[in-house]
């Protein structure tokens, strides 16, 4: 009897070190590779916006598709912190040449796609976002559903919640060109 037990527990544990242990680094590598597209394409994006001055409905329709090719979903949002001169009356005889101060306000996503729903309803054919040069755009992407590797550590160690995201990716910059 002893000698049964013991063959069904080594059984048990070689099938799963043949093959959970696979499926869980093979998972881990799907997803980094899905990490490493959501930050390059994050990055592309960002970096057009900002060498154009535009954010483009375009851009953000390929932007969106690049990273839901990955399998995942995501949740995309878009920061525009728009520097804005208050120009006002000279502080100090000290600092002539400076005039006023400089004061911003951030322009989200939903915003920015109100912006767009404007332009089309008006009849213009590509909806397009202008930024100035010195305004700051950033974009933040995190996955919203459970990846399999989420979903088999959640099932071996309760290391993961159901709130947490492994894929995520974060680029800002400062936008270099006028986009009128």
């Amino acid at each position: 009897m002893s000698d049964t037990l013991i063959t069904v527990i080594a059984i048990g544990l070689a099938a799963i070190l043949m093959f959970v242990f696979p499926l869980m680094t093979i998972s881990d590598r799907t997803d980094d590779v899905s990490q490493l597209a959501v930050k390059t394409a994050t990055t592309e994006f960002v970096d057009t916006a900002r060498t154009t001055g535009k954010i483009t409905e375009a851009n953000y329709d390929k932007f969106l598709e690049t990273i839901t090719s990955t399998g995942n979903t995501y949740d995309v949002e878009l920061e525009v912190e728009v520097r804005d001169t208050n120009l006002g009356k000279k502080t100090s005889m000290v600092q002539a040449d400076k005039i006023g101060e400089n004061a911003s306000y951030t322009v989200y996503t939903s915003q920015i796609m109100n912006e767009w729903d404007k332009q089309k309803k008006a009849g213009k054919t590509e909806a397009i976002y202008y930024c100035k040069e010195g305004d700051l755009i950033s974009a933040r992407v995190k996955n919203t559903n459970q990846t399999i590797s989420q979903q088999l550590k959640n099932f071996f160690y309760t290391v993961t919640g159901n709130d947490t995201y492994t894929i995520a990716a974060n680029h800002a910059g400062i936008v270099t060109a006028n986009g009128r």
